[in-house]
């Protein structure tokens, strides 16, 4: 047996400090190589464009630092941009003895310029991917690490220029130019080269067992773009393209990156020193030159940088779909439940394991057996459910028995849906899941009885339930009695009905209660007083009985119905009353008259019925609108209401005709003086709007005492109107039994 030593606590204490100190010197080292690693690159393009004397074709710094920020904590970034003006201003001083001649406030003014084109870059690319790894969305990161580029360098070489035009006298858009192209190409290739290394750290020269062909690739690239550049007699420029897309190819963000690393510090160099195939142009300058190398590198970056976030996206995805596959697989073997692929004709495509435990077969057995283990009851349900989601797609729960190994049977719910293949391209087919639920079925069995119990209530009661035993006090009242008169139920347990619902209810109730006591169920309305409000209700008393079928008090299933009887109580005013004048109706009249006239031949009554029209009321329609008539209709109901009495029926007929009945006018003077009472209503003008229509009625008057039928008197009446028409409208015309 081997012994673990466990350190003594006065050793642990000893150790516990040197953690932060061995941060702190791992930090301290870090910002040392940065520090360095600035000043060489900014030294190194000073030395190199005063050497050639021409402008610097790559800036490397700012690449170096924006990786630097993108990979430390956002807390530490204030830290490097320090470090990055003070390792400036160091190789500024260095390589220029005294600053270029400048004085130190132009080469700070650069140095912050500089800063801020890496802080915009960073901070784009950290705001749209706070962590980038191998999971990232690679095309996205470019497109967003391409714009905050283009954006940055722009910014700052307009500052730039500003500041070396004011210092030394630099032509503005020459310096514009050259320093934009060389910070572009400085961020795109020296920044995605940085990133990657720190990322990739180790596995940046492979992956162990591939290191030593990964080596050899690289020399291989390396030689081939050393050999092109080495001479000036043949334009070889395109032969580094295939070597570099190989490496893209083959090893990703790692061959890109070195890959481009190695063009760039060739074609640089060479350029600077006046060889290579940029050479072969005559008549040039080393501007131009260095000009022709940033678009040749710019090339470079447009053909294999798109190739490696292309390439990283799909490892992407196919590392997503991979980690699906696996889950699923993983889901599907190890799932309790049964878990199939089913084809269109039926075939199983896949088992999963469970088939094993739930019904003993083996995954090879199941798969080649058919529709012969489904229990011939629940066949046809089966086929009509599968035929149904193939033809609608919906999925949709299934129960169905399926016989095990052992013979018996087991009930099974089953959830299908209809899916693409997987590996089939363009069929579809059935992803299957079923569970056991046989013990449930069981258990429905044994709460049949119990069921059985509540069905009676739950298939009668409209709203409220509450039980009333043999003595009619409460045991049981639902909650929903608060809700409809407000009474808690807790108030009305163990109170007998009388107690709970007040004598004048109970006397009501008792006799039907009575009823319910004695076996048998009644149902009967009823209305009662709540809260100041009168409630109307509908009951249904039965008799609850216990299991073994002895008597046990009643069930009562009480609704609220008093909208409904609100509701018939309105349609009975509708039946009888003229929905836009308020007044009867034809059948409300005709229900009157022919009362009436039955009273009035039993007392041997003379009855006056006076037909009213109103003059010329289509010319207002069409005049003035249906509004302008249904106002006037309005009105002239309102008139004739207030000139008649109370006991006299008035009633619109349709359209513009009314007729007013009364029954207790004996003589021909009464009867005129109510007609020339009607007429002169309408003496006033009706106000429709800020017009006033003038309106008159023509009455027909009939005074009768022997009268058979309601028709007749309406005859009569209505020839007498027809009179009045004639003899020029606007008044009255009687004819009565007088004359």
């Amino acid at each position: 047996m081997a012994w673990r030593v466990r350190p003594s606590l006065p050793t642990m204490v000893m150790h516990q400090p040197s953690q932060p100190y061995r941060e702190r010197w791992v930090l301290l080292a870090k910002m040392v190589a940065v520090l360095l690693a600035i000043f060489i690159t900014v030294a190194g393009s000073l030395l190199l464009a005063q050497h050639t004397g021409s402008v610097m074709s790559i800036w490397v710094p700012n690449g170096v630092l924006v990786a630097v920020l993108l990979y430390a904590p956002e807390r530490r970034w204030l830290a490097y941009l320090l470090l990055y003006i003070a390792a400036f201003m160091l190789a500024h001083y260095a390589t220029a003895g005294g600053l270029l001649g400048m004085h130190p406030w132009m080469a700070l003014a650069l140095a912050l310029i500089n800063c801020l084109e890496i802080l915009i870059v960073a901070a784009a690319i950290h705001h749209g991917f706070p962590r980038i790894a191998e999971d990232t969305r690679f095309l996205r990161l470019g497109r967003i690490a391409f714009g905050a580029t283009l954006v940055a360098c722009a910014v700052s070489a307009l500052m730039a220029a500003f500041i070396l035009r004011v210092a030394i006298g630099a032509p503005y858009w020459n310096t514009v130019d050259w320093w934009f192209r060389s910070r572009v190409l400085g961020m795109v290739i020296v920044g995605t080269l940085s990133l990657v290394t720190l990322i990739q750290q180790r596995r940046m020269f492979g992956q162990p067992g591939s290191r030593l062909r990964m080596s050899r690739d690289i020399a291989l690239h390396a030689a081939i773009t050393i050999a092109a550049f080495a001479q000036s007699r043949y334009p070889l420029l395109f032969i580094v393209f295939a070597p570099l897309l190989y490496l893209v190819f083959h090893y990703r963000f790692p061959g890109l990156v070195i890959g481009i690393a190695i063009v760039s510090a060739v074609t640089t160099v060479a350029t600077a020193l006046g060889r290579g195939p940029f050479d072969l142009i005559l008549a040039v300058t080393p501007g131009e030159r260095a000009l022709l190398a940033q678009i040749y590198l710019g090339v470079l970056c447009v053909v294999a940088v798109p190739v490696a976030l292309a390439l990283a996206d799909r490892r992407r995805l196919e590392r997503r779909v991979k980690d699906s596959e696996s889950r699923y697989r993983l889901l599907a073997d190890y799932a309790s439940d049964l878990i199939m692929r089913i084809s269109r004709d039926g075939r199983r495509r896949y088992v999963s394991p469970s088939v094993k435990d739930l019904l003993g077969w083996d995954i090879d057995e199941f798969m080649d057996s058919g529709v012969e283990l489904i229990h011939p009851d629940d066949r046809e349900h089966v086929a009509a459910a599968v035929a149904r989601l193939w033809e609608t797609g919906k999925p949709s729960l299934t129960e169905y028995r399926v016989r095990c190994r052992s013979g018996h049977y087991l009930w099974l719910e089953a959830l299908a849906r209809v899916a693409p293949s997987p590996d089939r391209s363009g069929e579809m087919e059935l992803v299957y899941t079923g569970r056991d639920i046989t013990e449930a079925k069981v258990a429905q069995e044994a709460l049949a009885e119990s069921e059985q119990r509540l069905r009676t209530i739950t298939d009668n009661v409209p709203a409220v339930i509450a039980h009333i035993d043999a003595e009619q006090r409460y045991t049981f009242v639902n909650g929903y009695v608060s809700a409809m008169v407000g009474v808690e139920p807790s108030a009305m347990i163990g109170r007998s009905v009388e107690d709970v619902r007040g004598p004048e209810v109970y006397a009501v109730l008792k006799p039907h209660i009575e009823l319910a006591l004695e076996g048998t169920t009644t149902t009967f309305e009823y209305e009662a007083d709540y809260a100041n409000r009168r409630y109307y209700f509908q009951a249904t008393y039965l008799p609850a009985r216990t299991a073994s079928g002895e008597a046990n008090g009643i069930y009562t299933l009480t609704t609220e119905i008093t909208r409904i009887k609100q509701a018939e109580q309105q349609l009975a005013f509708l039946a009888h009353h003229d929905t836009l004048t308020g007044i009867a109706n034809r059948r409300s009249f005709s229900e009157g008259i022919d009362k009436a006239v039955r009273h009035a031949a039993l007392v041997d009554a003379p009855l006056l019925l006076l037909m009213i029209d109103v003059d010329h009321f289509k010319q207002i329609n069409d005049t003035h609108g249906h509004a302008a008539g249904d106002a006037v209709l309005h009105e002239v109901a309102h008139r004739l209401r207030a000139a008649i009495r109370a006991s006299d029926l008035l009633a619109r007929l349709g359209g513009d005709e009314f007729v007013i009945l009364c029954e207790d006018v004996a003589t021909r003077e009464e009867a005129e003086a109510l007609a020339r009472k009607v007429t002169a209503t309408m003496a006033t003008p009706v106000l429709f709007g800020h017009r006033r229509l003038q309106v008159t009625l023509s009455v027909g008057v009939a005074l009768c005492r022997r009268i058979d039928t309601a028709d007749t008197l309406m005859h009569i009446a209505d020839q007498a109107l027809y009179r009045a028409k004639e003899r020029g409208r606007a008044r009255y015309d009687i004819t009565s039994d007088d004359a």
